[in-house]
C-alpha cells in the first residue's frame, strides 16, 4: 500500500528524515515510533502529501504525487495529533460539514452519518456541541470524520495522546474493528505499550533514520527474549539473552540481587536508541 524510497527531508541544515525506506502491506496496522524529534510527524505529513521531500520518492496504492495526487488523497484518512473539530458544532453538524466537502449526496451523507455515529459510539451525543465532549469522545469523532469517504488507508498520528490508559484502549479497539474491516492503518505513537498491542508490523525512527522495521514480537526475540536486570549504584543494569538458561546463569554471577523477565518493545526500543521515547 505504501513504499517509500530513500525518502529525505531537511529543514536548512537540521536533517528531519535520512533516506528512509520501508514498505507498508496492504490490510495492515504499521506502526512508526521514535525520540521526540525523531521523524514520525515529517514522514506522516510527506505521505499525506502536506510537505514535500528534499529527495527520495514515495508511492501509496501504486500511485505516485507527481502523476496522481488527487487519487492518492481520494483513498485516505487523516487524523492529526492536534485537535481540529469545529467546536461550535455538534457531532452530526461535523460530520455533517464533512460530507458536504466530499460532495456527497443528501440521503447518502444522512446513511453515513449514522453509520459513522455507530461505529464510534457517538450516537447518543449527536447533537452535543463538540467542545462539551470528553477528551476521547473527540478523537473518536476525529476517527469517524477521517473515515465518512470510507478510505481504503488510514493515517493516525498520535491518536491517543494524553488520554487515560482506559480510553486509549477504546480507541485501539476502534482501531482493530477498522483494521477487520481491511483498512491499512498508518499509526505514529509515543506509547510504545500501543505499538506492542496493535501494530502488525513496528518500524523505529531515530535521528531521522530507520533503524528497526519488523513484528514487534520478532524485533524482542531478535535483541533477545530474556532480559536480567540488575542495580549498580542506582544505576539500572540490564543484559539480554536469547534462553533462559544463559539468563539465569549469568544472573547467579552477579553480586547484586538481579530480575529475569521477559522482553518487551520498550525495552528493545530503549536498547536501539539509548533513550526514551520523550527524550
Amino acid at each position: 500500500m505504501i513504499r517509500t524510497e530513500a525518502l529525505a527531508k531537511m529543514y536548512g541544515e537540521r536533517v528531519a528524515l535520512d533516506r528512509v525506506t520501508l514498505d507498508v502491506r496492504q490490510g495492515e496496522i504499521f506502526g512508526l515510533l521514535g525520540p521526540n524529534g525523531a521523524g514520525k510527524t515529517t514522514m506522516i505529513r510527506i505521505l499525506t502529501m502536506l510537505t514535500r521531500p528534499t529527495a527520495g520518492y514515495f508511492e501509496i496504492n501504486g500511485w505516485q504525487p507527481k502523476l496522481a495526487e488527487q487519487k492518492m488523497k481520494a483513498i485516505m484518512g487523516i487524523v492529526p495529533q492536534h485537535l481540529n473539530l469545529d467546536t461550535d458544532l455538534s457531532v452530526r453538524e461535523n460530520l455533517e460539514l464533512h460530507g458536504r466537502l466530499h460532495h456527497m449526496a443528501a440521503p447518502d451523507r444522512v446513511k453515513r452519518i449514522l453509520e459513522l455515529l455507530n461505529f464510534v459510539e457517538l450516537k447518543e451525543r449527536e447533537n452535543d456541541k463538540v467542545q462539551s465532549l470528553s477528551g476521547g469522545m473527540k478523537r473518536r469523532l476525529m476517527i469517524g470524520r477521517a473515515l465518512f469517504h470510507e478510505p481504503q488507508i488510514l493515517f493516525l498520528d498520535e491518536p491517543t495522546i494524553g488520554l487515560d490508559p482506559q480510553v486509549r484502549r477504546r480507541i485501539w479497539d476502534l482501531i482493530r474493528r477498522l483494521n477487520n474491516e481491511n483498512t491499512t492503518v498508518f499509526v505514529t505513537t509515543h506509547y510504545i505499550e500501543e505499538a506492542e498491542q496493535l501494530c502488525n508490523r513496528t518500524a523505529i525512527l531515530d535521528k531521522g533514520r530507520l533503524i528497526a522495521l519488523d513484528t514487534p514480537a520478532d524485533l524482542c526475540q531478535r535483541m533477545g527474549s530474556y532480559v536480567v536486570e540488575w542495580h549498580v549504584d542506582d544505576c539500572k543494569k540490564t543484559q539480554f539473552f536469547h534462553e533462559r538458561g544463559e539468563a539465569v546463569d549469568f544472573a547467579g554471577t552477579l553480586a547484586a540481587n538481579a530480575s529475569i523477565r521477559r522482553s518487551n518493545l520498550e525495552d528493545v526500543f530503549v536498547e536501539l536508541t539509548g533513550r526514551g521515547v520523550n527524550d
